[in-house]
Order: C-alpha cells, then structure tokens, then sequence
C-alpha cells in the first residue's frame, strides 16, 4: 500500500532589491545655426557674442549667418571673435542641429529645413500659417516657442522681458510724438515746475502697464490707469509703491478721461485671441488734437477701434488729428536690449540642455519647458494651433512617457 509524502510548503525569501535610479546621461556637444532674419521687421538676435564665446567655451559649436547680428549693433566680426562661424550661405546654417531664431519660420526657409531639427523661436500664433506647420510637422521638428516658455517659477522669462522693453518704451516713443520735431503739439513729457503736469492714460495693468507707469511717474507725470482685473490693479499699486488713479474698465469714465489726455497708452493681455476693443472711434474723435496713442496691443488686434498697423520705417498716422503709432513688435526698436535679455535666457537653457543630453531628455527631466514646446518629433502638442488649424493634437507627455 502506498504511503502518502507528507506536504512540505515551500520556502520563500524575502530580499531587499537594490533600487534602480533614472542615470542622466552624459552632456553632448550641441551645433547650433543662427540665421539672419528677414522678415517681421526683426532687428532682434537671439544669442549675443558674449553667449556664443560662453557656448563656445563649452565646447559647442557654432555657425552665424554673415550680417545676422547688423540689427542689433553687432558685426560678424564681433561674433567670429567669439569663436562663432561665419557662414555666407543661409544653407549652411540650416545643416546645424539646432536652429535659434528671433523670428519665426519663414515661408522662404521651408525648403532648407533639414528633418528632426529643433527650433527656438518665437511662434507669432497670429501669424502662423497652417501650410508652414504642417511642413513642419512632415519634417519631424521638435520646436520651442519664446512666448510659451517657462522657468522654474513658472514664468514666461522672454515674455516678461520683452513686455518691460515694451512698457519702458512707451513713453519715449509718446515723447517723441508729443515734440515739434515730429509735428506734435509741443509738450514735454512730465512737465516742469509751474506746469501742469502731461496727463497719461493707460489702459491694461499687465507688465507693460506697470513699466509705463513706472516710466511715465519718474518722468513726472499725472497717470491713470485702467483694467477689469481689480487683482491687477492692486498688484500694480503695491509693485510701484505710490497711490495713483486707478479704476476699472466702465466706457463713461474712460471716455471722459480720454477726452483731457496727452497720452493714452494701449497695454491690455489678449490671453491667447484677439485683444478685445474697449476704446471706440468716437471716443478717439474726442481726444485732444495732437494727442498721442500708443497701441502696443496691435500685435494681437489692438485696443483703440481706430487702430491698424504701422511699421518702424513709417509707424505713424493721424485721425481726427490724432496720433497713432501702431507699430508691432516694439522690441525689435530696441534691438541691442531686447537680444540681450534673449540671450540671457536662451544661454542657459542650451548649457542645460548640453548637461542633460539632448532635448529630449531636458523635456523629461523639467517639467517647466514643456509648455514651450508646440512640436515634438512632428507631433502638434500646442492646442491652440490645433485648434485653429483643425490638426490633431497630442498630448506631450504622453508622447514623452511613451518614448522612455
């Protein structure tokens, strides 16, 4: 008779398993081209000599369109002693890796774009056009777009920059309008003892709202601000440090202080569309003669019904003997500063990238450059351009957890 084994449960161990950590991978050498603009008015550059010799000394390499730097008061020269290249041929500089612009992808730069490139540059959403980001994306790029960038506080550095060069500017543009030597009425900015004081009115308490107003005070003049957002308006109080007029966005009160102004400056946020238009034609027909309006919203519609582009060669125009500069992309007036702040940016984020290994692997490491990015390996990850152009959209961190 056979005799059952008696059961034996089997032994289990339980170790402890050494942790697997995500290993950075070593830094690479980045070959980065930077073209000459020719399109938008753009005067900008985005990395200035001194970044090129800090790129340079780092061991990136890295190829300038002859004359891409002449906008900004910078000479090839200046950029081969940095240990740039100087390439005469605009095909040259597309062969690099990384392309770093100061003006969107041009119509006539489609063909030399040389597939899975990245792109820094700015995007212009109003602007855009469906055929130019659908070569694009035919072509594989990754892109990064100034307006959208983050750092790690979660700020758009480029943008606050750009917007504090704008506010700054205001008034010396309204300055100059408001002088005989361009047909103005003859005021000066500010006043002086025993005169009354040039009255400002600024529409939009953002950024460029809370510079012009910092201008327009140190300048001497009496200034009034408006906006919906009674959070803004606080901020702007508190930021200056000095009471002034503030008041929310009501037609009445508005028209009436426009109706006395030297100055209105127009500086509301679109928020993505269209700004909207809080200040109408019949307002503008009351203003003072000779008055000056300064729309730095034109770039997404402008504030003033009577608005319409200008450019920096012929940026101003008169209704109802009213003066309107309209011009977009005031940076780009003040080219040196505004390639300076650019630069000092975009230095940074390419030795961080350079660190990290690659783009791809900067994206999966900080969070915060995701948002720039509207391109990923051909892949629309922006959805407002989805959106407006009817394209299909995908998530970026998705693609990104699907790539590791």
């Amino acid at each position: 008779m056979a005799t059952s084994k008696p059961f034996v449960s089997p032994s289990f161990k339980y170790e402890t398993l050494e942790e697997t950590l995500d290993v950075k991978p070593k830094g690479v050498e980045l070959f980065i081209g930077i073209p000459k603009e020719t399109s938008f008015q753009e005067n900008r550059i985005a990395l200035t000599p001194e970044a090129v010799s800090v790129l340079v000394a780092n061991g990136h390499r890295v190829v300038m369109e002859s004359k891409a730097g002449e906008g900004a008061s910078y000479s090839d020269r200046d950029y081969s002693e940095a240990g740039a290249k100087i390439a005469k041929s605009k095909k040259e500089v597309f062969e690099c890796d990384i392309l770093v612009k100061s003006a969107p992808v041009g119509e006539d730069e489609l063909n030399l774009l040389k597939p899975h490139q990245f792109i820094i540059s700015p995007i212009h959403l109003a602007a855009m056009k469906q055929h130019i980001l659908a070569e694009m994306m035919n072509k594989k790029i990754t892109a990064l777009s100034f307006e959208n960038l983050k750092d790690d506080s979660g700020h758009n550095p480029i943008v606050r920059s750009m917007s504090e060069i704008a506010g700054s500017a205001v008034m010396l543009i309204a300055g100059q309008y408001l002088s005989n030597a361009n047909n103005g009425k003859g005021v000066l900015v500010g006043g002086i003892s025993g005169i009354p004081p040039t009255k400002v009115i600024i529409i939009g308490a953002g950024i460029v709202g809370e510079q012009a107003a910092r201008t327009a005070l140190a300048m001497g003049a009496s200034v009034k601000v408006f906006d919906n957002s009674i959070y803004r308006l606080k901020r702007l109080q508190n930021n200056i440090g000095v009471r002034l007029y503030t008041s929310v966005i009501e037609p009445g009160i508005l028209a009436k202080q426009l109706k006395t102004c030297d100055v209105a400056v127009g500086a509301l946020s679109s928020y993505g569309g269209r700004t909207p238009l809080v200040v109408t034609e019949e307002m503008v027909s009351r203003m003072r003669p000779g008055s000056v309006i300064v729309d730095v919203c034109i770039d997404h519609g402008g504030c003033f019904e009577t608005s319409s582009i200008t450019s920096h060669k012929d940026p101003v125009f008169r209704k109802y003997d009213v003066i309107h500069y309209c011009v977009p992309n005031i940076p780009s007036g003040f080219a040196r500063t505004a390639s300076q702040s650019i630069s000092n940016v975009l230095m940074t984020l390419l030795l961080e990238m350079a660190d990290e290994g690659g783009v791809e692997n900067l994206v999966w490491y900080k969070i915060n450059i995701r948002s720039g990015i509207y391109l990923f390996r051909g892949a629309l990850t922006n959805f407002q351009l989805s959106e407006r152009f009817d394209l299909k959209f995908t998530d970026l961190n998705l693609l990104i957890a699907s790539s590791r």
